[in-house]
């Protein structure tokens, strides 16, 4: 067994039914049934919680992010590991939302994996994002970072290139948001506000998805912008 690998005595405290050495089925589906209600019950409770202490800052932050769209804005969403994962749907909910929903450009940002690796060997993983923001980052683009820890570096370090280059910036978070909810490069952030990882992605799921859906209800019709003048997208 390697080092940091779960032990037998961790692994009989997750799933005592698997060392018991007789399987009463009946009780193992009674725990797994109760194990999903209360997952069940968590996610629900904090994606109220998070809807009422952000619901506000969430039709806010679409209509900032549609005006960006609206004068000629990309999306760029990054983020590590199972985070990457969600910047990269996240990124695809704009571009290929299907149903007949209005497509918008938008890119994720670990998704070219020869890129990623050419920069994480020759410079280092902390600039893996910055870079890319840096090489393709305009004034009118959104920039939004994913993470459960709030911790990242190579995320605020990314932040912080979007910041001096004009764009809007959109983070996620969880437990008390971290470093994120430190820095004044961010401007607007979603705490999910639990120590639970697949929770807080959970979480962080269903606010984009709102996000998404709000943006797209405050752009203007097309034309629109250009017959009204747009003007300047806020920060």
């Amino acid at each position: 067994m390697g080092q940091g690998e779960p032990g037998a005595g961790s692994m009989e405290s997750l799933y005592p039914f698997l060392y018991s050495g007789t399987t009463d089925l009946p009780a193992v589906l009674a725990e797994v049934r109760r194990s999903t209600v209360a997952k069940a019950g968590e996610i629900t409770e904090l994606r109220r919680v998070i809807g009422e202490r952000d619901g506000a800052m969430l039709t806010a932050c679409a209509r900032d992010a549609a005006a960006r769209f609206a004068a000629g804005g990309r999306l760029l969403a990054f983020g590590n590991g199972g985070s990457a994962t969600d910047a990269q749907e996240l990124a695809s909910l704009f571009l290929n939302p299907g149903g007949g929903a209005r497509p918008l450009p938008a890119l994720g940002l670990a998704a070219d994996t020869s890129v990623v690796t050419a920069l994480c060997n020759d410079i280092g993983v902390d600039v893996v994002f910055a870079r890319q923001i840096a090489a393709f980052g305009r004034p009118a683009d959104i920039a939004v970072g994913l993470s459960t820890s709030g911790n990242s570096e190579n995320l605020l370090r990314a932040f912080d290139e979007a910041a001096r280059r004009g764009l809007l910036t959109i983070g996620f978070a969880g437990y008390q948001g971290g470093k994120m909810a430190e820095v004044d490069s961010i401007d607007y952030l979603f705490v999910a506000p639990s120590s639970s990882v697949h929770r807080i992605q959970e979480a962080q799921t269903t606010v984009y998805h709102i996000l998404w859906e709000l943006t797209v209800a405050a752009l203007p019709e097309p034309g629109q912008a250009e017959a009204g003048g747009a003007g300047e997208p806020s920060r």
